[in-house]
């Protein structure tokens, strides 16, 4: 059509808002105590999650045997208002039917996962979901391990199985995908709330 503006192809590795959901893995009281990077993690997850909520992403949590491991931590509970919270005992989120089922229900293509611990049930998710033809990336400040090395290679790991890692800035910005507006001015606010509490 004559005049009509060519808009670029995106590659598909770029995350899309509207094939994306947003997996908060097992943030919860107990466990976060024990983490030497609780608060980085705490605010890039809360960071990843308002973002979320802006862009009109579904968010899925889970919380791993609350009874013994707690609530989620409080610092989450108005960013995660509305969101779907999965009560598990598998350290792979994919082994819970329920967690499996609300995965189906919000129809993406895309899991971003961030929580703790990295090497256990965010990796063993993330794995899963590979194997399941959903496509796992995670959110490599948004996720930790009460040790480093764990952490350290289980990203390596991961990406030596093909499952991507990216950070928080790179998956909020590629579903935002442009400066200048409104929505833009509101993500920049809650990267630059996440960037003041570290």
């Amino acid at each position: 059509m004559r005049g009509a503006v060519d808009l670029p192809t995106r590659h598909r590795g770029i995350v899309a808002r509207h094939s994306a959901a947003l997996v908060v893995i097992d943030v919860q009281d107990r466990l976060a105590a024990a983490m030497p990077r609780r608060d980085e993690t705490v605010a890039s997850v809360r960071a990843l999650a308002a973002g979320a909520r802006e862009l009109g992403v579904p968010v899925i949590v889970t919380r791993q045997y609350p009874k013994g491991i707690g609530e989620v931590v409080p610092e989450l509970a108005d960013v995660l208002l509305g969101a779907q919270v999965i009560d598990k005992t598998a350290f792979d989120c994919m082994a819970e039917p329920a967690f499996a089922q609300a995965l189906r229900s919000v129809e993406r293509e895309c899991a971003l996962l961030c929580g703790m611990e990295a090497h256990i049930c965010v990796s063993q998710t993330a794995m899963s979901m590979a194997a399941s033809g959903v496509r796992p990336i995670v959110v490599a400040d948004a996720v930790c391990s009460r040790r480093d090395l764990d952490r350290d290679v289980a990203l390596d790991r991961l990406r030596l199985w093909g499952i991507e890692v990216a950070t928080l800035e790179q998956v909020l910005y590629e579903m935002l995908g442009r400066a200048g507006t409104d929505e833009f001015k509101r993500v920049l606010e809650i990267v630059k709330e996440r960037d003041a509490s570290m």
